[in-house]
């Protein structure tokens, strides 16, 4: 696991759901019978990003690149086991492969976003995000395209758990919560939307009911529903 790490250390150690045409990043595609693990190669722009997600205090482990086959890969990619909020750590779970720089992402919104609206509208930190994963081979909903999934560049968030106990769910607390309860996610949604390409949530289609998508980084304007 790594945490915390400086850029120099990782050059010396290291060497369903988005439905919008293009949104998806298909995978490179893999050599002939390619499936196998390749090494941990983690210099330039792959080891800067290490750097600032390790910046973010995030806990962390780098995974080695892997061509799946079918347009699915995981190119620099990590698996997050635990995020920082501004006052103490707090877990994420069911996540399996993401790319490096929608998990750095993630680990910005999940601090500056989630655990300080948890804290400012429901008066406790954030103990755990509740998700259904990442990686997924698989297509968008309804169509022959490959989904974000199957490139480990999105993640699907189901519910927020707080240091009180408190559990928010997108399902059950998206419409029928409390007042706090439904602003708490809306803030979390749009919040969302500043830092990613794609954000999709309830109010988009009967698919997105009880999860928030995410997917890629916002680089400039992005789709929000």
């Amino acid at each position: 696991m790594f945490r915390r790490f400086s850029a120099l250390f990782l050059v010396a150690s290291l060497t369903a759901c988005s439905v919008l045409p293009g949104d998806s990043k298909q995978a490179p595609r893999a050599p002939a019978r390619q499936q196998a693990s390749g090494p941990i190669d983690r210099g330039g722009a792959a080891g800067q990003c290490l750097s600032e997600l390790g910046q973010m205090q995030a806990d962390f482990t780098p995974l080695p690149d892997r061509y799946l086959g079918k347009g699915c890969s995981n190119l620099n990619t990590v698996k997050l086991s635990g995020l920082h909020g501004d006052l103490e750590t707090f877990s994420v779970t069911n996540l399996g492969p993401v790319t490096c720089s929608t998990a750095t992402a993630f680990a910005g919104w999940a601090r500056y976003g989630a655990d300080r609206a948890a804290r400012q509208i429901l008066g406790s930190p954030l103990k755990r995000i509740e998700t259904f994963g990442s990686y997924n081979c698989r297509n968008v909903a309804g169509s022959n395209r490959r989904s974000a999934h199957a490139t480990a560049d999105a993640i699907d968030i189901s519910a927020f758990v707080l240091a009180n106990g408190q559990r928010i769910s997108v399902l059950g607390d998206w419409s029928k919560g409390s007042s706090a309860e439904r602003r708490f996610l809306r803030v979390v949604h749009e919040s969302a939307c500043k830092r990613f390409a794609t954000v999709l949530g309830p109010e988009y289609n009967a698919a997105h009911l009880d999860h928030l998508h995410i997917e890629g980084t916002n680089e400039g304007k992005s789709y929000c529903r």
